[in-house]
């Protein structure tokens, strides 16, 4: 089968087309052939070698697959050949969606929502599964409270926001100025342009100086270390980003903050639940652009670069 592959940590320059064996599934797997996959923060950040020591070279990157099941393994009993499914691969668990085929334990697949491509569940499976386990699974989001989301024009910020809305949250947002009819058309109720607002005195001239019920960190910088400033007494926070360097968490004492670092892992549940918001219309796919496979580089510099809506999604069926 044909694979982008990386034989040494870089740039963009370091991917190149090669044929690999094509898997073969084990009693509980199921052997994927893949349609789209999609380009996340995680990918380009493993390519240049910030996870060097949990990554064994050569190596196929990708974090999302969406396709139809080519085989399954004797001991399989809830998918057949040719079913649609989505899913997230073992996270530094072996080879990722940079291929014609992936092979995973059937546990962590999840039939594809009806309504959309496989390009739009390209782009949803890490982004919605990590979105789900910050703001369900660990901040236990109820309806009724109030949610600041950073970067919500990104690929997970994007479907937090939808999330939050169909919990019944009121959702704060922040984003360029540029995107905030973007963002305030997936539902946020009060947009916050970071390039001229300071999020924590929108949020407290908005909630009466009470604060947010939860804040969920996509970015980094400095979020932590600031959030108590906009948070209520008890608020939890939910992050998804390395901490570069030391910041102060003693303003979380004094609100007896939760905070949740969140590397989301991969389960069936999820995706299923996510399937149901997306088919009652609750969830939509934001696909910022959909870029031929062996392009990669040029698909990894644009979300390095950033200012993307969305995600850009990789289709599998062109190579050349």
């Amino acid at each position: 089968m044909r694979a982008m592959v990386i034989k040494t940590f870089g740039g963009t320059e370091v991917f190149e087309q090669r044929d690999v064996p094509k898997p073969v599934p084990e009693p509980k797997q199921v052997l994927i052939r893949v349609f789209a996959t999609s380009v996340n923060p995680l990918d380009y950040q493993t390519r240049r070698g910030d996870y060097a020591a949990s990554v064994r070279l050569p190596a196929i990157l990708g974090s999302d697959v969406s396709g139809v099941v080519e085989d399954v393994g004797g001991a399989v009993t809830d998918f057949k050949v040719g079913d649609e499914v989505y899913y997230t691969p073992q996270i530094f668990g072996g080879d990722g969606s940079y291929a014609e085929y992936h092979v995973a334990d059937e546990s962590i697949i999840a039939r594809k929502p009806r309504n959309i491509s496989h390009s739009e569940a390209a782009s949803l499976s890490l982004t919605g599964g990590t979105a789900w386990e910050a703001l369900v699974t660990r901040g236990r989001l109820q309806v009724g409270e109030s949610i600041l989301i950073h970067a919500g024009a990104g690929g997970v910020g994007s479907i937090a926001i939808q999330l939050a809305k169909a919990i019944g949250a009121n959702v704060f947002a922040t984003c360029s100025g540029q995107n905030a009819d973007f963002v305030r058309s997936l539902g946020a109720d009060y947009v916050i342009d970071y390039q001229s607002e300071d999020y924590v005195e929108v949020v407290r001239r908005e909630t009466s100086r009470k604060g947010v019920d939860f804040i969920f960190d996509t970015i980094g910088g400095d979020t932590i270390e600031r959030s108590p400033l906009a948070m209520s007494e008890s608020g939890r926070l939910a992050t998804i980003v390395d901490i570069p360097k030391p910041q102060s968490l003693l303003e979380h004492w004094g609100k007896n903050t939760t905070i949740h670092f969140v590397f989301t892992q991969q389960n069936r549940a999820k995706l299923d639940a996510l399937r149901a918001l997306i088919e009652r219309g609750q969830i939509r796919p934001l696909v910022d652009s959909i870029i031929p496979i062996g392009q990669v580089a040029k698909a990894h510099a644009r979300v390095e670069q950033g200012g993307v809506r969305g995600k850009v999604v990789l289709d599998v069926n062109t190579f050349s």
